[in-house]
């Protein structure tokens, strides 16, 4: 049976120690909802907690005149149901609803959501549409790291030897920007997502697209920003034409493996609509924004 070294520091400062210091391989807890199962495996490691709950700020979300600063630690049920966060976000609001049953809302983090850097990951894409920032602190000092740099690979980020996120930074938006989110599972609910998109637009007063961003999941070895999109959707109203063309060009960025939940045709074609549609709605919410 596999060991269990369980520690939960106070400080920032005392985390990176244990983690600069542990034995064995460490692993953060923010959520724990996928670590627990991890542990769980046949064969499973002796494992090293580093529990960040109880340290300040981990599980807060605070406003600043440059944008929200979120705890990495701060459970899905307690972000989504902060309406401030929602009227300037609610395409990430919406990906971290779709995190588990409510139960697992209770204890699922955006941060444990990223850092677990499945392919599937409802949140990630979500993040890397708003432009987030991954602040990491370590032995080394602090360092920021734009979100679609924080995943290397399936199950892989970038976080070195007593690095933990510390803070996840997301810009304020300019007027007339809002976001969306939307997935695609085989169930109505409960599932991970067989493609997600997320889309971020800033219109100005005559329905123009000034900015975009936009984002896939589930359809490549981690979520993937799609700058062909956004060239196709600056500049111009966001038309049936152009809309054709959004799809278009996330269906040919996308890069996605076949296997018992979609194909990778189907997951080209679904992955194009979602991007599509999602930019519907995020240029809706942008419309009565401006």
């Amino acid at each position: 049976m596999a060991a269990l070294t369980y520690h939960a520091p106070d400080s920032i400062d005392a985390a990176i120690a244990l983690l600069a210091d542990a034995s064995s391989p460490p692993k953060v807890m923010s959520g724990g909802t996928d670590l627990i199962i991890q542990m769980q495996r046949p064969k499973a490691p002796d494992t090293f907690v580093v529990d960040v709950k109880k340290i300040p700020g981990m599980r807060e979300a605070e406003w600043s005149d440059d944008g929200l600063t979120l705890g990495p630690a701060m459970s899905c049920a307690e972000f989504t149901k902060r309406g401030d966060i929602k009227s300037v976000f609610p395409g990430l609001v919406e990906a971290a609803y779709l995190i588990g049953s409510t139960q697992v809302q209770g204890r699922a983090s955006l941060g444990g959501n990223l850092c677990n850097a499945s392919p599937a990951a409802d949140t990630i894409p979500a993040l890397m549409a708003n432009h987030a920032i991954c602040v990491i602190q370590g032995p080394g000092g602090t360092r920021h790291v734009p979100v679609e740099a924080f995943v290397t690979g399936v199950g892989k980020n970038c976080l070195e030897k007593g690095e933990l996120l510390a803070a996840l930074i997301l810009p304020k938006p300019t007027p007339g920007t809002s976001d969306a989110y939307l997935r695609f599972i085989p169930r109505t609910e409960m599932d991970i997502a067989v493609a997600g998109a997320a889309v971020s637009l800033t219109l100005d007063h005559k329905g123009v697209c000034q900015r975009a961003r936009v984002a896939i999941g589930a359809v490549a070895p981690t979520a993937i920003l799609v700058p062909e999109a956004e060239e196709i959707l600056v500049g111009q109203p966001i038309s049936d034409a152009v809309l054709e063309r959004l799809a278009k060009a996330a269906s040919d960025a996308a890069s996605p493996i076949t296997d018992r939940r979609g194909t990778v045709e189907f997951r080209r074609q679904v992955v194009g609509v979602l991007t599509k549609r999602a930019a519907l709605i995020a240029a809706e919410r942008a419309g009565d924004q401006s």
